[in-house]
């Protein structure tokens, strides 16, 4: 089993959890900070911390729920 785990908050971000990179579209890569548990990644597009979440969510009505089959 992978040591990354992403989670998806209902109508919120993704969380991820464990060591990982992240790449944008040129191969650059964002500084995450190991020393905390997890981070939080936007999914509705209104952060203006993209792509990292900064709540914006929860004032933008988003919704968003997908369920594993």
């Amino acid at each position: 089993m992978a040591d990354v785990k992403i989670n998806m908050a209902a109508n919120g971000p993704l969380l991820v959890k464990g060591p990982f990179e992240l790449i944008d579209s040129e191969g650059n890569s964002f500084t995450v900070d190991a020393s905390k548990p997890a981070i939080t990644l936007c999914r509705c597009g209104q952060s203006a911390r993209q792509p990292f979440c900064d709540g914006s969510h929860k004032s933008c009505e988003f919704v968003c729920d997908p369920k594993a089959s």
